[in-house]
């Protein structure tokens, strides 16, 4: 779900508008609280009328507050979790919808330069073409957010913006469900998102993501273009390896001319050297002996919308199955560490001045950062994937 780019620039634009002198920025007594975000959102140029009607009835939801301190980053493979996300129904569903909605798609090539299979994938990614889209009234995950005072300068905005949404008459705030940290809709947005982005994909003279697959489509290739995205240029493509490339050139940010890879033996699986000009990063999401990819500039949007590695590449591979490229050669890679000896694996990289964030058992960038230096170091294929004899060797 694209929150974590909303939420971070959610941060920065806080600090850059003072709250009214009666705005309570979190905590406290809850009809205190709602006073302030009222007065904040007349300040905006809301009508109280709206934000009355808005936060009538809120409350605070503890489920909300369970799930934001017990957040989990699933710790499946790259495997595991493609092979679970990108499955036969799915990818059916989707080619169904691909004709269902094409002039839809046309249309969100034509104005925003986004191919129907990027925004299906997310579609599909997201809420399975908008089957499942979260039974947490919106208003209230809201409230509970902002109200708590954990992270209330990520939630707070995203509250005045639902307000801003049930005064243009595209929300209705005691019946909107979605997910539990605000997301609304068939792709699963944030409401400055909507607000910034939102396309009336049916003509209806409103944007209704969560009802609407029309409305939904185009508001994601909006905002898709608005992360950055380069039309007519690939993102992702499925490529064989040499057996003695050199390993520590491959990784997110080691980026070079895909062209230099080719010359090095790196051979793209559909044939097409045509972008040989574009920078190309290699990623083995588990190692040398795994599935292998080159990564162009437009990955960049799919880590604009989700952080989680294992995540954007597996919608990425979707997208590209949805325009017809075959499944992935799964190869025979090395087992990986369970979760203790992942913590393990991180304290002793931690011990010798990596920085892999928290020792919580997870492969992010970082740790895959740490294990490459530590692999070329000990003379290992540096391919960045942990192994019980990079464990040992440490």
């Amino acid at each position: 779900m694209p929150i974590a780019r909303r939420l971070a620039m959610s941060a920065l634009m806080s600090t850059c508008f003072a709250l009214p002198a009666a705005a309570q920025t979190c905590g406290g007594d809850l009809a205190i609280f709602l006073d302030g975000i009222k007065a904040e959102a007349v300040a905006k140029g809301i009508p109280a009328e709206a934000a009355d009607r808005a936060l009538a009835g809120a409350r605070v939801n503890q489920k909300v507050l369970s799930r934001d301190r017990a957040q989990g980053v699933f710790k499946q493979t790259f495997l595991e979790f493609s092979q679970r996300t990108v499955s036969q129904a799915r990818l059916d569903i989707g080619r169904q919808k691909l004709k269902q909605y094409a002039d839809v798609f046309q249309r969100a090539e034509q104005e925003f330069g986004v191919p129907p299979g990027v925004i299906a994938a997310f579609w599909a990614m997201e809420t399975d073409f908008g089957a499942v889209q979260g039974d947490f009234n919106t208003r209230n995950a809201l409230v509970t957010l902002a109200h708590d005072c954990r992270r209330p300068e990520l939630f707070r905005p995203q509250l005045l913006a639902l307000i801003e949404m049930v005064q243009h008459g595209d929300l209705e705030p005691a019946t909107n469900t979605g997910a539990w940290a605000g997301e609304i809709g068939q792709v699963q947005m944030l409401p400055e998102d909507i607000i910034a982005y939102g396309v009336d994909g049916d003509g209806d003279g409103h944007i209704n993501v969560k009802g609407s697959s029309p409305d939904a489509i185009l508001t994601a290739a909006r905002f898709i273009q608005s992360l950055g995205y380069r039309p007519g240029e690939p993102w992702i493509q499925e490529v064989t390896l040499p057996e003695d490339l050199e390993w520590e050139q491959t990784g997110l940010g080691n980026e070079k001319p895909a062209g230099d890879w080719f010359a090095m033996g790196v051979s793209p699986r559909d044939g097409n050297t045509n972008f040989a000009n574009l920078p190309a990063a290699l990623v083995l999401p588990q190692g040398r002996n795994g599935p292998a990819f080159l990564t162009y500039p437009n990955f960049g949007i799919y880590l604009e919308w989700n952080q989680s590695f294992i995540y954007t590449t597996s919608a990425a591979y979707f997208a590209t199955r949805l325009m017809g490229a075959p499944a992935y050669q799964k190869g025979n890679p090395q087992a990986g560490l369970d979760d203790a000896s992942m913590r393990a694996l991180q304290t002793k990289l931690q011990q010798r001045g990596h920085d892999v964030g928290e020792i919580d058992g997870i492969l992010g960038s970082g740790t895959r950062q740490a294990v490459q230096k530590e692999q070329a170091r000990l003379g290992l294929p540096a391919d960045g994937w942990p192994t019980r004899d990079l464990l040992s060797a440490l």
